[in-house]
């Protein structure tokens, strides 16, 4: 998969949680909005990849991680991520809500709000994180 296919697969997901959400499905919604987050980090990943450079085996490895935080670390973009939670509140507090998103989301059950949360966190044309990311990407 490449570096555009994740950019659309990111905002491919996150339509689908909004659907999902509309529709009565706050568990699907949390989760699948999750998974639009870690594909924007893993366009970011990408971008930073030379196009005909032998890959690191541990950056490698941990590429194909879910954990967003530690993601963030692969895609080399934790001073990036302090600095924009340092210099808008508003941006840090929907940081702490997509960061806590977890794969294993896909067991729990989840209220609107939590869905609705992480979307809005997500989706926020001035402050959310898909905006952020998509500087990087």
């Amino acid at each position: 998969m490449n570096r555009k296919e994740l950019q659309q697969l990111a905002s491919v997901r996150l339509k689908e949680a909004e659907v999902l959400l509309r529709n009565g499905f706050p568990d699907g919604a949390y989760y699948i909005a999750g998974y639009a987050a870690e594909c924007a980090i893993k366009a970011c990943i990408s971008r930073s990849t030379d196009r005909h450079e032998f890959p690191d085996k541990k950056r490698a490895l941990a590429s194909h991680a879910h954990n967003l935080g530690e993601l963030i670390g692969v895609a080399e973009l934790k001073t990036e991520l302090t600095s924009a939670e340092k210099t808008d509140p508003k941006f840090s507090q929907y940081w702490g809500i997509v960061r806590d998103w977890s794969e294993q989301s896909r067991y729990e059950r989840l209220t609107v709000q939590q869905a609705e949360a992480l979307i809005n966190a997500l989706r926020d044309g001035k402050h959310g994180v898909m905006r952020w990311l998509k500087q990087y990407w």
